[in-house]
Order: structure tokens, then sequence, then C-alpha cells
């Protein structure tokens, strides 16, 4: 390995000096003579957050895997280094070369939330590279996002050259080419981006003009240029089976959030949660064979020496061929001291058979998300999940010798009522009711069952069927969370109940920001530039600062988040083609309205649209 980017003097002054030296186990070290483009694929958080993201480790893969390309990977610094690199003018740097950003070709940010946006204007900074698109040349790199926050780019917009709409399998390696062959033909930055903006999912802000109504709402979104696409179309991987897939993924020196291989078993889900824009962005629902998946468990397993593999999807439980996989990983991880996590399963008696079978019981916490506190509620946000289903699944798993249970709702739903949030309390109550039902006194490990209730504030998001419905101000939110607390307090139950909700005000400007349009951009950059950075780390969130830049921008939060929707309204995402069609997601709202539950894509096909993609679970026989 080359120079180190900062000095040792820096490296002990700065937390955990192991973010910013690379090397680590299965970093990929190129020589840079022999590539033509150089990437630098960036997540806008801090190493460790960063480190747990499938998504960029997918893309790493496949970027390396093209001998003409070397992909390196670059996180936000930590607030000690940053004032660092700001004091001694030191350009941030890739950790593979411990190069600069800004030598590089393409610099690609994934946007996996919107409270990472202050962080992407740091990364610009720290690079020396201009905040706007407009200000560039060749001498700065191609700055790409993608991810689900590209769904609605227009308030981080002016920031970036491209955007990537949809999965990342399908068309980079045709960009690269086109990148290669302007540069070799002496094109410039523009015609480059002229040409790209004509590829199949790429979005080039420059070239679209927005036009607002006097209301401020958006009248028209028209391309500047013939021959610009007026819609995009995301870009879907079918053939999930034979693509990319790293099979020796980067270890970290460090502890990070998710310090385990993880394991992607299909993409998509097939619930229909309306509130869920994951569920609607990924359809169709595709799943990896079984022959593929037990392969690279294996081979991640040996290139790592990872003691755990996690199963990674909306919905594991509705993997076909979850009992055969998982009857192959325990033989293949018995013995070895390899832990199998399952998130996101759906709590019933064969997947709490499986769980027993692979976590260490006295140690685990069981997770249920109800989401809602009553069943009229869970039919409006169409959880398919009954309080039948709640207790029963709470009564196997006390049986099964678990004694501490997660539970995540969400206040600020559209048609809730105090009823709905005081159920909070009376559910969690119900389910610590199970237990002292269900398990004798003299099997009582500690004497008690823990409950830990959790309330994230509902926050409408493009392309689901709330996109229409109306936020919640910071005090009425404040004002549910405290309805949640008294009626827990109320419970015969509450010592056996623990309560946390989420910060109101985070929430509020998340609101602004998933819904927001291109006007959103000049509040950001304002919030950065008086010392908004890692917004989504409450200890340096400033909402007074963020609160000042709105008012200073003129922009009312309110327009924003509390503002009903008219049925006919033009997003500023509707130039986006998602896969799901607009008129399927308002029969959706309208079924919301009216307490009707949807089947599962498994059940009944529901006419989303995504069956134009030509495969997955769209062509599966329902039932």
């Amino acid at each position: 390995m080359g120079k180190l980017a900062l000095k040792d003097e820096i490296l002990l002054r700065v937390e955990k000096p192991a973010r910013y030296i690379g090397n680590e186990v299965n970093a990929v070290v190129k020589d840079k003579e022999n590539v033509s483009v150089r990437v630098a694929m960036c997540f806008p958080d801090v190493y460790e957050i960063g480190m747990s993201h499938l998504g960029i480790q997918i893309l790493y893969d496949m970027f390396n895997q093209f001998e003409d390309v070397w992909c390196e990977r670059v996180y936000s610094p930590w607030v000690d280094l940053d004032k660092i690199m700001r004091e001694e003018n030191i350009p941030l740097f890739a950790l593979e070369s411990q190069e600069p950003v800004k030598d590089m070709d393409f610099l690609a940010i994934t946007l996996q939330y919107e409270m990472c946006y202050t962080n992407i204007l740091q990364i610009l900074d720290l690079s020396h590279i201009p905040l706007h698109a407009k200000d560039r040349s060749w001498e700065h790199p191609i700055v790409i996002g993608g991810g689900p926050c590209a769904y609605n780019p227009e308030p981080i917009a002016e920031f970036f050259d491209i955007f990537y709409i949809g999965e990342g399998e399908t068309r980079y390696r045709e960009l690269l080419d086109l990148y290669k062959e302007c540069k070799k033909n002496g094109a410039s930055r523009t015609e480059f981006l002229e040409k790209a903006a004509k590829l199949p999912g790429m979005y080039v802000p420059m070239f679209y003009q927005v036009k607002y109504k006097e209301d401020g709402t958006v009248l028209s979104m028209e391309p500047m240029q013939e021959g610009i696409p007026r819609t995009i179309l995301k870009e879907v991987e079918m053939d999930v089976s034979n693509t990319f897939y790293p099979e020796k993924p980067v270890v970290p020196f460090i502890k990070v959030t998710q310090d385990r291989v993880v394991l992607e078993i299909q993409r998509g889900c097939i619930r229909g949660c309306r509130f869920c824009q994951a569920g609607q962005i990924y359809r169709p629902v595709r799943e990896r064979s079984l022959d593929m998946l037990k392969e690279y468990a294996v081979k991640m397993l040996e290139s790592t020496g990872q003691e755990e593999i996690s199963l990674s999807s909306l919905s594991s439980s509705d993997y076909s061929k979850l009992p055969e996989l998982i009857d192959f990983l325990i033989q293949e991880c018995s013995g070895k001291k390899i832990n199998i996590s399952l998130p996101s399963l759906r709590i019933d008696a064969f997947s709490l058979d499986v769980m027993s079978k692979v976590q260490d019981v006295k140690k685990s916490s069981l997770t249920f998300a109800p989401e809602a506190g009553s069943q009229r509620l869970r039919n409006v946000i169409n959880k398919g999940l009954t309080k039948e289903d709640i207790l029963k699944g709470a009564a196997l798993a006390f049986e099964g010798g678990w004694t501490r249970v997660k539970l995540y709702f969400m206040l600020g739903l559209p048609t809730e009522n105090e009823e709905d949030i005081r159920g909070i309390g009376e559910l969690s109550n119900q389910i610590a009711a199970v237990f002292y039902e269900t398990v004798p006194k003299e099997k009582r490990v500690n004497g008690k069952v823990q409950i830990v209730a959790s309330t994230s504030f509902f926050i409408p998001k493009p392309f689901t069927p709330f996109q229409w419905a109306a936020m919640c101000t910071k005090e009425e939110f404040l004002e549910k969370a405290y309805i949640t607390r008294a009626s827990i307090k109320e419970q015969l139950n509450q010592k056996s109940i623990k309560y946390n909700w989420h910060e109101a005000d985070i929430s509020v400007l998340e609101g602004v920001f998933a819904r927001g349009d291109r006007k959103i951009a000049k509040v950001i950059e304002q919030a950065y530039r008086r010392g908004c950075i890692f917004d989504a780390w409450s200890e340096y969130f400033k909402n007074d600062i963020w609160m000042e830049a709105f008012e200073e921008c003129g922009i009312d939060i309110a327009f924003y988040t509390t503002r009903k929707r008219g049925m006919d309204e033009i997003f500023p995402w509707d130039f986006i083609d998602c896969g799901v069609s607009k008129d399927f997601l308002k029969r959706e709202w309208e079924k919301a309205l009216t307490e009707t539950v949807s089947p599962n894509c498994r059940s009944a096909c529901q006419g989303c649209g995504a069956n134009r993609f030509g495969g997955g679970i769209c062509f599966e026989k329902t039932v």
C-alpha cells in the first residue's frame, strides 16, 4: 500500500482512525495506469453506516469486475476529521488509493435516506468539487446519484450531474462506455451529459425545465432538448440469480452497524403496505435461485471469516424456498459457530421454529411490526395482520423461550384517531398478558416479560398510495406520543412495557425532503453553509438552524407537509415511472379511506402495472 492521505499525527487526533486508512481484507487495489475509468463510490454517512450497505457492496464488486474500471470507496469524514480537513485544506480522498476524489472520473453517491442531504454537500465541498452541477468542468468528476431517494431527486437536483433511476446492474456499463467514447473524441462535458440523458434510466436535471402554478404546485416539467425523454422508466434487473453479487465483500477493520455477511434472497415484496415506498419501487418481486444462494453463502463466509450471515429482503417469510435454504445454512453453519440472522420474518409457527434452531434464545429478542394499534387502522394501511395473528405469534414465541419483544408502530397515519393511538398501549398490554398466561411462574427466567414499544412518525413518501396524505405538525406528533405514553401507563402490565418515540423535528424535515421540489435545494445549501451535517444523528441535528434557513429562503414548511394534495396534482417526481401506475396508487389511496384491504400479490393480482417488466412473481399462478 502506498502513502496514506492523512499524517500519523492527524490519525492519532481523530476517533477511530481505521475509518480512513483503507487496505481492509478484500478491498480492491488496481494499477491506475491500467484502467480507463476511476469511480469513487460514496455513502454520505460515517464509515460504520456506509460499510453496512449492501447496494454499495454489489456495485463495488460489479465495477471492479470490469478490467478497465477501478472503483474505490469514500464515506463522510466524522465531525472531528471534517474540522481538521477544512483547517488544513486536505482534499477528501478515496480509501483504496488514498488519492483525492476530485481526480476521479465519477463520484457515485448512494441516496438511502433524506437526512443525509447536507452530507452530500460536505462530500462535494471537502472534495473541492463545485456544489452546483452548472459550475463544473471536465476537471471535476461526473457526480451521479442513485438509490431510493433518487425516486424524488428534485430537492437535490442542482447538485447532481446525473441520477440513475432504478437498479444499478443494468446500465452502468453502457454509461461508462459512453464516457470513454466522449473523452476519446474530445466531446465537451455538456455533450457527454446530453448523450447520457438519452440512455434508459438516466435523468440529467440540467436538461429539464420546471414551471410552477401561482399556488406553488408544479405546472409542468419538460425536456429542453429533442431526443431527451419526457418520462424516465426505472431500470430493473430481472434475472437476479445470474447477475453481479460479491463473493468477497470488504471486511472492515472496526465494528460496523451490520457486521456480518449479507445474502439478499429476493427483491420486492408481495404485501403492499400502503405507507411503504420500498414495497412499491422494487416491484416486481424477484427471487434469487436456491442454488445461487447456497453457492454465495459458502463463498462469502469463506472469504470474510464472518461469524454471522443475514438473509436480506423486505419480507423474508415470503421467499418460496426459505425452508430449504434454512436447512442448508443450519447444516453448513453447525459446528462453525456461525449465527444465522433472519430479519423481516412474519411471526408464525414456521418462523419461530426456524428462529429457535438458529438463534441463541436467551440472548435474542423478537420483533413484531404491527405498525398500528387498532385493526381498523391496520386495514387502512393494508398491513395484512390481525390482532389474532399477533397474539398467536406472541404465544408461540413465549412458549419457545423468548422473553423480550420489540414492537414497532407509526403515529400520524391517515385517518388515525385517539382510539387507534390508545390501541398501542392496549395491544402492548395484551401481548404482555399472553406471556403471563402462557409461561408458568417456574419457567419465567427473569420473572417478567420485557415489551419495548417504539413509535416513529408517519412520513408520506412518493410512489406510495399515501403520497396524497397530509402529514402532522411537530406539535400534533408530540401530542400523539404523549397519548401513547399515557395509554401505556394505564395498562395493568405497564411495568413490563417500555416506550420510545422518534424525534418529531427530524420527522418534519424528512417529510419536506421526501415530497420536496427544486426550491428546497437553496434551504439545504443554506443550512449546510451554516454548519448542518450528520442531520440523521440527533446529537448533531440543529433544528433551529434549519428553521432559520427555511425562513431566510422564504420556504413554507407546511406547503410540503400538512397541505392536502388534490388527486389531479402534478407531483415533482411524476416524470419518473417507477413501474407501478399512478392509477393503481390512486385506487389504493381510495381503498385506504374506506378501510378496504387488498390481497397480497400471490393471492390476487391488483393490476399495479409491474407485470410490464415480463417476469417475477407477476407470472406465477395466483391461488
